[in-house]
């Protein structure tokens, strides 16, 4: 790189480049894509909730966790996709995969139901809010990681 002259200073030139644009050329031809300080991964493969959260976890990330960001819940409602919330410790105690307090909510009208005692893993749904589903359903999921 040729030094700049500046003010009497001798400078070599920057490059700038926004964060966001870094990330997504580092990461979107691998299918990730950043928003807001994490980077996110949606599949093209249809697997149960453990099995898309193992490829998550293998992809050194979780299933997407939907808590305070709404921003993010609006990006994802256009497709169905598991998200990272369960009851399967104690029915009715809804967790994310991380630990985090649930506190904030999408669900569809009349959901979480629990039809047959079997609906224990969450998906986001393509009608702006989220279902509970039987965790043996295969579809697609969403991983998030940090990408700092």
């Amino acid at each position: 790189v040729n030094d700049v002259a500046y003010m009497g200073k001798i400078s070599k030139p920057r490059l700038h480049i926004h964060r966001s644009q870094f990330y997504s050329n580092l990461y979107g031809q691998q299918g990730w894509f950043y928003f807001r300080s994490k980077l996110y991964y949606i599949s093209l493969e249809m697997k149960t909730w453990s099995e898309g959260r193992q490829d998550c976890n293998n992809r050194g990330a979780d299933l997407v966790i939907i808590n305070k960001r709404a921003s993010v819940h609006l990006i994802f409602h256009t497709f169905k996709a598991w998200i990272g919330l369960t009851d399967t410790e104690k029915e009715g105690e809804w967790k994310w995969v991380d630990g985090t307090e649930f506190t904030t909510e999408y669900w569809k009208e009349n959901e979480p139901n629990d039809i047959d005692n079997n609906e224990d893993c969450v998906e986001q749904t393509n009608k702006k809010g989220w279902n509970d589903n039987a965790c043996s359903e295969k579809q697609m999921w969403i991983c998030e990681k940090s990408a700092f």
